[in-house]
């Protein structure tokens, strides 16, 4: 999804792969890993760089959209504060396997 908004930023911005990855200082390899959704989880500094050459927020590339573009407030508040509370990735993703399992039973 962070792939997905980053290559359609770029391509608004009429920029080649080359183009911002010389810009950003980000190897063109890495920017297309993300992309192409190979990797899923870059960096904050990374999508920063990124984000400033398309002339975005870090948000705006981080965060989901509904279909009319918008940030979810909701979503980024509750993000934020199970981050405040010290929630790693790694355990918002068990939570989320846990609750793929748990609709897997229900059925």
């Amino acid at each position: 999804m962070i792939g997905k908004k980053i290559k359609r930023l770029r391509i608004e911005k009429g920029l080649s792969l080359n183009e911002l990855a010389s810009l950003a200082n980000v190897s063109k390899s890495y920017i297309s890993y993300i992309e192409r959704g190979i990797q899923t989880s870059p960096s904050p500094h990374i999508l920063s760089k990124i984000a400033k050459i398309l002339d975005v927020s870090l948000d705006e590339i981080m965060y989901p959209s509904d279909d009319k573009g918008n940030t979810d407030i909701e979503w980024v508040e509750l993000l934020n504060e199970g981050i405040r509370a010290g929630m790693r990735k790694e355990e918002f993703r068990m939570y989320i396997d846990f609750m793929k399992y748990k609709q897997m039973k229900n059925r």
